[in-house]
């Protein structure tokens, strides 16, 4: 990269980050610490039938300035997308306006012997220079943000050593990966588009496969949750829907979050129970069992797979919108880049800025496509677990994160899960249709 204009970017970064860092506090300035407001035994079955009245006595147990502070945290997550974004487009552009890109790649074919090898060295220092030059957003949006909502558990040091854990991750993984794209483009001539489709989706499936055995244990420790009700409850759930599981298991969250969560991971044929010990820590066995209700049901019903196969129609039309695209920039612009076309390389800045262009523009109907299987593992967890009560005392946790009662246009938007009250709304319809307490 240019030196000058390194040096400029690097300036506006440092003070950006700064400004960021500074501000962070005030953003949550005078923002209630999450709570819930408890209620007295029996108050569960005291609700009204009416589901609507119910889940509004539900919402209400969320004090004022707690609801405020959770429309902060979330509503500010907007403009972060936004930000990412064209961070993302900034980066791309000084990789090719200042010959970086191309640099890189001149100097890959010096040290690489093969043509994979070559390209996997490119995609390693892709990996590193975008981590560098994006690190003052993740800084605040990682840690100083999360910190200023109280949500963050770690001191700088170990958070920091897990984005550095997370940088070597992303440089072998995905050096290998951009290798193997490449390959298949070149092979592959003008049909590029199509076959670096299912390349993607291939890779993609490969990582859903891999991320849980080999990635995710370099950051959190997994341990068998200990004999109890919760146990017997959660393999028995599983069990009886042909989950093929033999334990479940806990790891510990809290090290980085006060957040709860949860997930059941695993393709073709196997199975991976887990729940964070914040879940456990801060909630009872009814939200569990409703939460891994949740949690089982898209593994029963498919949801990896379906998931892949709507990603595959998305990366497709990504594909074919890039391809126009990079064809129309690259006769304009590709000598002054030092571009050989869409086999090399190091057009890769400009094709991840092509495809992240399309996927910002979809993400309304990428949020759509998530949020359907969200609500239809609502629907399946509140048949298995048969919880409705469970599901919404932690369905108000999770309003420590996510807005809980946003309009129905800005769900359709900048959701990727049901807002609170559409989901408090549906197991508090299954409540009244089947006539429990």
């Amino acid at each position: 990269m240019n030196s000058t204009i390194f040096r400029a970017f690097l300036l506006f970064a440092l003070w950006a980050g700064s400004g960021l860092i500074q501000a962070a506090p005030a953003e949550a300035a005078g923002a209630a610490k999450f709570q819930i407001t408890q209620v007295e035994p029996g108050w569960q079955s005291s609700l009204p039938r009416n589901a609507q009245a119910a889940t509004q006595a539900y919402l209400d147990r969320l004090p004022a300035a707690v609801v405020a502070r959770s429309n902060a945290y979330f509503e500010g997550g907007y403009w972060l997308q936004l930000w990412n974004f064209l961070l993302g487009l900034a980066v791309a552009g000084l990789m090719l306006r200042g010959r970086a890109s191309a640099r890189v790649r001149d100097w890959a074919k010096r040290v690489g012997r093969k043509a994979f090898a070559r390209d996997a060295i490119y995609g390693a220092v892709y990996m590193l220079a975008v981590w560098t030059l994006t690190l003052p957003l993740t800084i605040y949006q990682g840690f100083v943000r999360e910190h200023a909502y109280g949500m963050a558990t770690q001191t700088f040091g170990p958070w920091f050593g897990e984005q550095l854990i997370g940088l070597g991750v992303s440089m072998l993984i995905g050096g290998l990966m951009v290798a193997t794209l490449y390959v298949v483009i070149r092979r592959a001539g003008e049909r590029w588009w199509l076959w670096g489709t299912l390349t993607s989706t291939g890779l993609l499936a490969v990582m859903l496969l891999l991320g849980p055995i080999l990635i995710e244990p370099l950051f959190n420790t997994y341990k068998p949750v200990e004999d109890g009700p919760i146990r017997t409850a959660v393999l028995t759930m599983a069990h009886a829907n042909g989950v093929p599981a033999n334990n479940i298991y806990e790891f510990d969250a809290s090290r980085q979050t006060t957040r709860v969560s949860a997930n059941v991971a695993g393709l073709f044929g196997s199975a991976a129970v887990r729940l964070n010990d914040n879940l456990l820590r801060r909630s009872g066995e009814a939200e569990v069992r409703a939460v891994m209700g949740h949690e089982l049901g898209h593994y029963v019903l498919n949801h990896v797979l379906k998931s892949l196969a709507e990603m595959t129609l998305l990366l497709l039309a990504g594909f074919l919108f890039t391809q126009w695209a990079i064809n129309k920039l690259l006769a304009r612009h590709g000598s002054h880049w030092g571009l050989g076309g869409v086999s090399d390389v190091a057009s890769l800045p400009l094709l991840v800025a092509l495809l992240s262009v399309f996927m910002f523009v979809g993400t309304p109907l990428i949020n759509s496509l998530v949020r359907s299987q969200e609500m239809e593992a609502d629907y399946f967890g509140l048949n298995l677990a048969r919880e409705p009560h469970g599901m919404s005392e932690v369905l108000l946790k999770l309003a420590e994160y996510r807005k809980p009662d946003p309009g129905p246009l800005e769900e359709i938007i900048f959701f990727d899960h049901p807002s609170a009250r559409t989901r408090i709304h549906a197991a508090m319809q299954w409540r009244e249709a089947m006539g429990t307490p």
